[in-house]
């Protein structure tokens, strides 16, 4: 076993053929023997057993010994897991990967250009953020998962917006796409969260918001940034944080700041689910697994809880989105079973039984399969995680992106966005002084 410590692996993030298959899955011949799994222990109580009935189910048809090894992310022991496997030379045929995991092991994954490529061509575009952490250089070297893989829209407490805001987002986003008024959608704007989270800090039922150096912090802000045209460092290494754009950005930052509480610095990504579930909170932004949890520990927050897109700014509507990913090591020995396990689990029947299981919180990579019923059925109430899949204009960012992907890494891990806030808000230092230093850190992580 290796000896890699939790911070080794932080260290290396922060720097650091099967053919076109058509629509149905035809299983290959060829397939056979063992093939071994480690994945991501979902914390979504019974969504294991929806994958691993797909890989019972795919291994008997196949004569395939599938054996599936769940690993917990808390101290990131999946990507310690991963980072043993990769210097031992040995472990798992496949692998999950979180985040910029891919970029770190690019080197001992198998390309699976084969299986994305085939994929895409039966199910449309994939998302770019998707593209963009696992397609280095051009080649495929993950495939993106369903499970595990979210993004992260409004959850609202529609009473208390209602009530307190005079904002009614189911009117504004009802649970069919068809029924969007386009006037109405484009209301809903930073502008306008600004202006309603005010209202709803005065009624005592503030937004929660994170602001700390975790991932649910790194990607509303994200999102916001994008919103308003910000670029922290380009495709070419050139650094653009000092801008009007940025500028605005950190205005509208600042404000909602101001209307949460001071502790939203110190949360954790479980501080905004147990602000909303503990009922003080009137929204946050976040997957559907507060509003899960809700149902069994506080019932009447969660039947008045609707999930929803972000808000818009200038340059449009962006949700941060966290894919995972599946990646098959070099040294697997049963590469071509492992490929077509992959494209079994990713096609749409089974897709939808893993959304199901995980009760919508698991988002697939194309948009194709956001008619999926499961984000129309669950309740209470029902309709309520219907916006949880990207729709209508919002599009799908990630932090560090447009620069490359090992700068990108950095940019995120170091969560220079939120730490900007924190030294504008609650350090007080002036906005030109905070650009100034972001504009340092940026050029530490192009020197590194």
């Amino acid at each position: 076993m290796s000896s890699l410590s939790r911070r080794s692996v932080l260290k290396t993030a922060a720097m650091g053929s099967a053919a076109a298959v058509a629509s149905p899955y035809v299983s290959g011949a060829y397939a056979a023997g063992t093939l071994t799994l480690g994945c991501w222990d979902h914390w979504v109580p019974g969504a294991n057993k929806a994958l691993d009935k797909l890989a019972k189910e795919w291994g008997d048809k196949n004569k395939v010994d599938v054996k599936i090894d769940y690993i917990t992310s808390q101290g990131e022991k999946d990507k310690l897991t991963a980072a043993a496997e990769a210097q031992a030379g040995t472990g798992h045929d496949i692998m999950s990967h979180r985040d910029w995991n891919i970029r770190i092991h690019q080197d001992k994954l198998e390309p699976l250009n084969d299986v994305v490529e085939g994929l895409i061509k039966q199910y449309g575009p994939i998302s770019p953020v998707a593209e963009y952490l696992a397609k280095i250089k051009g080649t495929w070297r993950g495939i993106p998962t369903t499970v595990g893989s979210q993004v992260k829209p409004c959850c609202s407490r529609f009473d208390l917006y209602k009530e307190h805001a005079g904002i009614d987002v189911r009117d504004i986003f009802p649970a069919d796409e068809k029924k969007w008024d386009k006037a109405k959608v484009d209301s809903w704007t930073w502008d306008k969260y600004v202006e309603s989270a005010q209202k709803l800090h005065k009624a005592g039922f503030p937004v929660g918001l994170p602001l700390g150096q975790t991932s649910d912090a790194v990607d509303w802000v994200g999102g916001l940034f994008n919103a308003y045209g910000v670029v922290m460092v380009d495709a070419k290494d050139n650094i653009k944080i000092n801008s009007d754009e940025t500028r605005q950005a950190m205005e509208i930052a600042r404000k909602i700041t101001e209307s949460m509480s001071p502790d939203v610095f110190a949360w954790d990504d479980a501080g905004n689910n147990r602000w909303l579930i503990s009922g003080k909170g009137s929204g946050i932004m976040n997957p559907p697994s507060a509003w899960a949890v809700a149902k069994r520990d506080n019932p009447k927050v969660a039947e008045n809880c609707w999930t929803h897109p972000v808000p818009k700014g200038p340059k449009g509507r962006f949700v941060g989105q966290l894919p995972q990913f599946y990646g098959v090591w070099q040294f697997s020995k049963n590469k071509q079973a492992a490929k077509e396990f992959l494209t079994y689990i990713s096609q749409k029947s089974s897709v939808g039984q893993l959304v199901a299981a995980s009760v919508g919180y698991d988002l697939p990579s194309f948009k194709s399969l956001y008619d999926l019923p499961t984000w129309n059925e669950v309740e209470p109430p029902k309709g309520t995680v219907y916006g949880y899949p990207p729709r209508g204009d919002e599009q799908t960012s990630i932090v560090g992106a447009p620069a490359r992907s090992e700068v990108g890494a950095q940019i995120y891990n170091q969560a220079i966005n939120t730490v900007m806030i924190s030294k504008f808000t609650q350090g007080k230092e002036k906005l030109d002084d905070v650009i100034k230093w972001a504009e340092k850190e940026l050029e530490g992580t192009l020197r590194a």
